[in-house]
């Protein structure tokens, strides 16, 4: 989620401004119900002009389509028959659930461009509507010498006007005939409205034949057939252009005539006998014809306003001017629907059990978050001009700077001004200093703000007086936005890296047989790999007494329990085993593709959570960081008893302990990044491995890399309770941390507690 960058709503809490209602900007959607028998549309349009046209009674199917019938709602069962004198064969499922129940998308863009105004008024189109779209094509005939970022151009390779028209329909029926339902075709002289063409095309069957646009009469032909101008854009259905494509060739070579448009509309009314219409089951397609020198500011004709499209737009600066109008329009609609809502909700809350005083503020907002406990409480930020309290690094006062200081100066500035906008002309509000500022982010809300102002009024007679005010501003939430993620799958291979040290290989036994139980016994798509860390003293012992025999006594066992498993190991010998320097060794023994799992000693391998890090590591896009759960110390949390039956299932392992979010040992990621991220951080370092023992992988990605870094809670790794030796060697941020997770992972609050309680006791008797 984000939050809303220029919005903010008061809530009054003195006489002065009590009862003040005004409206936001939000993102709200209009619905509408019909109680009874009747025989009237449904209707979901615009205010002041809405998708279907005045005329109730009029519905033009522009020939013979097939929006007659009922034939396309018919279900139709096809019953499954296997030939039981053909060998079954495996079925092979789809990669996505949309392919194999034929779901398509809507409406695929496409606008016809020239090599001269490509990179004038097509660049215009593609930054002001294209990313309102699925998919947006610019088809040219000869391609531009320079080709403009983030555009998707085609190049026919023919400028004239009719065959770039002819390559164009082609091209879209043979490339994406099966992927769309509708197709605008546009001319880069017209300014589309997105939101609303959009709109349109989602009250329209896909099941039907069918040419909208502006119709317009041939020269000299029959009054009655019409066809559709090019300027103001048009609609193809899926199933028109799957007909007319076997008759294009016969137009290009049967069909005369200089505009490309005029051309498709002969072509059309020829091989299908389909004319274009403007107005299909009740809905219309708006456009409007702007004159010269015309000021899209000083337009306000209902036509304007409503209008689907406009042409003809001249250069860019137009483009980008009526989008700035149309944006205004849309917004101020927006407004009024919003206005219109909150009045509706406001009635309709005196019929609720709580009556009026049921209705939170801001109306149509959630309510903020009620804590159950004193531990979810949530913590208000105090702030002036200048500073904040307390810090995000636990500082009790530091500076306003940043995001942080533009975001007081913008709820400031935007009390002032609502202030003066429902006052003025009786008083008109002058900012002198904030007093005290409050915040606080209600993850069910959005941003909560109380700002206690010093206030100079002026009246209309001139008097002036300093007064203090206390206003409540809330910046909500807006809508939330699927971030696109690469296509992944849970059976890329795993290779799992785990360090060892001499003080660790005591846990390397119960390691062991849960990497046992959960991937070889499965046949998990796994491979482990230990990395022995030897001490300097341990490694020049290692052929008398080596540290770790017993533990490559037990990979051997292993190995030979499963004949086809080898689980290689690597020897290493420092004083301070830093995760980079490990890594760097690692990552040049394996391929570029390989996705690693470095683990530890405590971490218990199984499915769920291995299928996660294939989901959660995305090469080039992402990197996984869990945090695991750590139990709590068992001499404390239940002392002198046995944990039950229950509180020891998977379903209750996850009471008697925390998530413990000061460790980062645990991490996937593929081997190609960690490569990438090395290599912008080998400028830095220069040989210093003093800042290579002050850094983990963590913190490398997090600097020197551009991907996302994911940190998330992982129910599926669960450790025993365990005290770490924390190195000193490590740089202190590390040690810190390490010591951290020791002490907040004895025991919570109430067991501490409890077991203070009971040793009082026992030392009082």
């Amino acid at each position: 989620m984000r939050l809303s960058s220029l919005l903010a709503l008061f809530r009054p809490a003195l006489p002065l401004i009590l009862g003040l209602s005004l409206g936001c900007s939000l993102s709200l959607l209009t619905m509408s119900w019909t109680q009874g028998d009747t025989d009237e549309p449904c209707g979901d349009g615009l205010v002041n002009g809405g998708l279907f046209a005045g005329n109730q009674g009029h519905n033009n199917n522009g020939g013979n389509g097939a929006g007659g019938g009922n034939e396309d709602f018919q279900p139709h069962i096809v019953p499954y028959y296997r030939d039981p004198n053909k060998l079954h064969k495996k079925v092979f499922r789809t990669r996505y659930i949309h392919t194999e129940l034929g779901i398509r998308e809507r409406l695929l863009v496409g606008i016809v461009t020239s090599r001269v105004t490509l990179t004038t008024l097509a660049v215009a189109v593609n930054r002001t509507v294209a990313h309102h779209f699925h998919k947006t094509f610019f088809f040219t005939g000869v391609r531009s010498p320079k080709i403009p970022q983030g555009m998707q151009v085609v190049a026919h390779g023919d400028d004239r006007p009719v065959w770039l028209m002819y390559e164009t329909v082609r091209y879209l029926h043979q490339h994406f005939g099966g992927d769309y339902d509708w197709f605008y075709l546009a001319q880069d002289d017209t300014y589309t409205q997105a939101e609303r063409l959009s709109q349109l095309v989602s009250h329209l069957s896909a099941g039907q034949d069918l040419y909208l646009g502006r119709a317009e009469e041939f020269i000299g032909g029959d009054e009655r057939a019409r066809y559709c101008h090019g300027g103001y854009g048009y609609l193809l259905s899926r199933s028109l252009l799957a007909r007319l494509q076997p008759h294009l060739d016969t137009c290009r070579n049967d069909i005369l005539s200089m505009r490309p448009d005029e051309w498709l509309g002969r072509c059309i009314i020829d091989s299908l006998g389909l004319s274009c219409v403007e107005v299909h089951q009740e809905m219309q397609y708006r456009y409007f014809e702007l004159g010269k020198n015309a000021d899209p500011e000083r337009e306000d004709s209902a036509a304007f306003k409503n209008a689907f499209t406009v042409h003809p737009v001249s250069d860019p600066t137009l483009m980008y001017q009526l989008h700035k109008r149309f944006s205004q329009i849309e917004l101020e609609r927006t407004n009024l629907q919003i206005q219109q809502l909150q009045v509706q909700i406001s009635n309709l809350s005196s019929l609720t059990p709580e009556g009026k005083a049921g209705a939170t503020w801001p109306i149509g907002i959630n309510s903020p978050f009620k804590p159950k406990t004193r531990f979810e409480v949530i913590n208000w930020e105090y702030f002036t001009e200048e500073h904040i309290y307390p810090c995000i690094d636990g500082a009790p006062k530091c500076e306003l700077r940043g995001a942080d200081r533009a975001d007081v100066s913008d709820v400031v500035e935007t009390a002032v001004e609502r202030l003066n906008e429902h006052y003025q002309p009786v008083l008109r509000f002058r900012k002198q200093r904030l007093l005290n500022g409050y915040r606080r982010f209600d993850p069910t809300r959005g941003m909560e703000y109380t700002l206690d102002l010093a206030l100079e009024a002026f009246t209309q007679k001139g008097h002036s007086q300093v007064i203090a005010k206390r206003v409540g501003l809330l910046r909500p939430l807006s809508s939330i936005e699927i971030i696109p993620m690469p296509y992944v799958t849970e059976a890329t291979r795993v290779q799992v890296i785990l360090p060892v040290t001499a003080h660790e290989q005591d846990y390397v036994g119960n390691f062991l047989d849960m990497y046992v139980m959960n991937a070889l016994d499965t046949h998990d798509n796994v491979l482990l790999t230990f990395l022995f860390i030897y001490e300097p003293f341990d490694a020049q012992r290692v052929s008398q007494n080596d540290v770790f025999a017993g533990i490559k006594s037990m990979i051997g066992e292993v190995e030979k329990r499963y004949a086809d498993v080898k689980i290689p190991w690597i020897s290493v010998k420092t004083e301070v085993p830093s995760q980079v320097k490990l890594m760097d060794i690692i990552s040049k023994k394996h391929p570029v593709d390989t996705l690693f799992f470095l683990a530890s000693v405590w971490t218990e391998v199984n499915t769920d959570f291995l299928n996660r890090c294939r989901m959660n590591a995305i090469s080039n896009w992402q990197v996984f960081f869990p945090i695991h759960f750590q139990e709590y110390s068992p001499a404390i949390v239940y002392r002198d008893q046995q944990p039950s039956v229950a509180s020891s299932s998977a379903a209750e392992s996850l009471k008697d302990g925390h998530f413990d979010c000061h460790v980062f040992e645990e991490a996937c990621f593929y081997n190609a990044d960690y490569m990438a991220a090395r290599t912008k951080m080998a400028a830095d370092i220069l040989d210093n491995d003093e800042m290579l023992e002050s850094m983990d992988v963590y913190e490398i990605f997090v600097r020197y890399s551009s991907l996302h870094v994911f940190r998330a809670v992982e129910p599926a790794l669960v450790q025993k309770y365990v005290r770490r030796t924390c190195n000193p060697r490590f740089s202190e941020d590390i040690y810190h941390r390490c010591v951290l997770s020791n002490l907040e992972g004895l025991a919570s609050r109430s067991h501490l507690a409890m077991a203070l309680f009971e040793q009082e006791q026992a030392n009082s008797t």
